[in-house]
């Protein structure tokens, strides 16, 4: 049975069915694939946003905190303490010089110091035409914040410079009186082009949600959201921002993506933020990595595929559904089809090698990144333990001289000994270099608790048997200086809490400095006196050398700093650690001329 060819009309209406059937495919094709494109592309630029906004904060962190510790060092100086509370012209010109170095040393813009009432008294660049000198910075809202609290901070324009930057204050004080302010400025000009080299927009807002620092120029002091009208007045007449508009950047977030969009030029981007942790400043570092061009190409890259796809099943399903009639046809436009197809499939191919390429030369690029912060990583860890080793060998080699120093003097005495034919003596001699050793090993054992901050048990110690073996190791020396030692005799009854070893070491020192003082001198003498006072009693070691300078007295316990020409520094410090330990003191008095007396405050044991 003949089945009826189908008419004209009919043909003609199965062809428009299908075409049509044809459009709707390919126009949700073009869709689906463009939505595709869009979350593949976000998704790979977001983690690149989130690998990015690390380096970008470590950048910003690292400046803040290096340039941080200048003003509080320069807080902690003698020579700002002193012209703050007795101004004079020789002391502010060795100021001035000193800040003019640590300006050119730290690479901050400028550092100035101002009194209690905000007027500079000395700057770094007292010798430039646009010297702060003499300028009154009392509305600083930095100034005021470190007058208050102790330390400040600020991001504004500078009114003489006009140029925008970082200004750290920290309080200084004397006798609990604030005697004023030392004040870093610092500009983000190189780390803004650090920035600018990624390709990604980078900024930093305040906690009003103005733009600080930032890689697009035209940001700089425009606000995230519309800023109320009183607030806006407020930071115009602080001066902060100069006469900046600080308009909104119109900036559009889109729940549920990470993407956001300006009104202004509709640019889109893949945006990370994260908060500075830090105690002063309230700002947050936003990364925004450029979406349009990725996204663009992305969609193209999809659109092409899927219509190339769609186009081989539309064509594959004609050639079969036409087989029969056109059998002749069907062969030469599937040939046709083929090549049309392999020319398309090889431009995708190569678009997507080209793609391809690109992703691995990024990769290869976080990768060599990650690397590098890894590298300063262990570098700096590294650099951590050779410092600590460093303090704990040189205060070994410091507390173990005088033991060594006695074992010479009873070794070569028991040479001596032993030539005569005294074998007692020279037995007692090589017995104290034994019990040396083992003072030396306890000494280096407790110096190990000590830097691994730790602390040995604490037991009740006679003074009297302390002194007598801090003697001991300084037996030679003493009898070679013929420096007398005048003990009170109440040294027996005090019974203190601490170390036995330790409290020698503590007196050894003490003993030690007294010696050094009187080297040049043949009235040397030392006094070993003390006194009860509640809970508590006064050892105190006094000599009649020479004194302590002024200068000199100030510093003495600060680790390193020493006068005598092979000292380590560390022989003070280290006895003021120990009796803190203990819950004691060690203070020093002097007059030039008169002697020097250290003393040792200790706490009394209990029965």
């Amino acid at each position: 049975m003949n089945t009826p060819s189908p008419s004209p009309q009919h043909r003609r209406l199965f062809r428009l069915a299908v075409s049509g059937g044809l459009l709707a495919v390919a126009v949700m094709t073009w869709l689906a694939a463009g939505a595709l494109a869009d979350r593949a592309t976000l998704a790979i630029l977001g983690e690149r946003a989130d690998t990015s906004l690390p380096l970008a904060m470590a950048v910003l962190r690292s400046e803040v905190d290096k340039q941080r510790v200048v003003p509080a060092i320069l807080s902690e100086d003698p020579d700002i303490r002193d012209i703050l509370a007795a101004p004079s012209g020789a002391g502010t010109d060795r100021v001035n010089q000193r800040l003019e170095e640590l300006r050119r040393t730290t690479g901050a813009t400028v550092l100035y110091l101002l009194n209690a009432q905000g007027l500079a008294i000395a700057a770094s660049n007292y010798a430039e035409p646009t010297s702060f000198v003499g300028s009154d910075y009392a509305f600083r809202p930095y100034f005021r914040k470190a007058m208050a609290t102790g330390a400040g901070a600020q991001y504004a324009l500078g009114t003489v410079s006009g140029r925008a930057g970082l200004y750290l204050a920290r309080r200084v004080d004397l006798g609990g009186r604030a005697l004023g302010v030392v004040v870093l400025k610092v500009e983000f000009g190189d780390i803004e082009r650090d920035w600018a080299a990624g390709g990604n927009v980078v900024f930093v807002t305040g906690d009003q949600g103005i733009v600080l620092a930032t890689t697009q120029a035209d940001w700089r002091y425009r606000a995230m959201e519309p800023v109320p009208a009183d607030l806006a007045a407020r930071i115009r007449d602080s001066l902060q921002f100069g006469a900046a508009p600080l308009t909104p950047l119109g900036i559009q977030h889109r729940r549920g993506t990470v993407a956001a969009t300006r009104t202004d030029d509709r640019r889109r981007f893949v945006a990370a933020e994260d908060r500075l942790d830090d105690p002063v400043l309230d700002w947050t570092l936003h990364l925004w990595v450029p979406a349009d061009a990725a996204l663009a190409q992305a969609r193209l890259s999809y659109r092409l595929q899927g219509l190339a796809s769609l186009l081989l099943v539309s064509t594959a399903g004609f050639l079969v559904a036409r087989r029969r009639r056109y059998l002749r046809r069907r062969q030469e436009t599937m040939r046709v089809a083929a090549l049309e197809l392999e020319r398309r499939v090889e431009e995708r191919t190569a678009e997507l090698r080209e793609a391809n390429r690109r992703l691995v030369e990024e990769s290869r690029t976080r990768q060599a990144a990650e690397e590098r912060v890894e590298t300063l990583r262990r570098s700096l860890d590294q650099a951590n333990r050779l410092a600590s080793l460093g303090q704990i060998t040189a205060g070994v080699a410091h507390e173990i001289n005088q033991p060594v120093a006695a074992i010479r003097t009873y070794a070569e005495n028991a040479v001596q000994f032993l030539e005569r034919g005294d074998a007692d003596t020279t037995r007692r001699n090589l017995g104290n270099v034994v019990g040396l050793t083992e003072r030396i090993g306890r000494i280096t054992d407790t110096l190990k608790g000590h830097a691994r901050r730790g602390s040995s048990r604490l037991e009740p110690v006679n003074l009297a048997e302390a002194v007598d073996g801090a003697i001991m190791v300084l037996q030679g020396r003493l009898d070679t200086a013929g420096v007398p030692i005048a003990r009170d005799a109440d040294l027996a009854r005090y019974v203190v809490i601490g170390e036995r070893v330790r409290l020698e070491q503590v007196l050894v020192n003490l003993l030690q400095n007294a010696l050094d003082a009187m080297d040049d001198r043949t009235d040397g003498r030392i006094w070993i006196e003390t006194a009860a006072r509640g809970d508590t009693v006064r050892l105190a070691v006094r000599d009649n050398g020479p004194g302590i300078p002024p200068e000199r007295l100030a510093t003495l316990f600060t680790p390193f700093s020493t006068s005598k020409p092979r000292g380590l520094g560390l022989g003070l410090v280290i006895v003021k650690d120990i009796l803190s330990e203990w819950g004691g003191t060690l203070g020093a008095e002097s007059r030039p001329g008169e002697g020097a007396t250290f003393t040792a405050c200790l706490r009394i044991a209990r029965s």
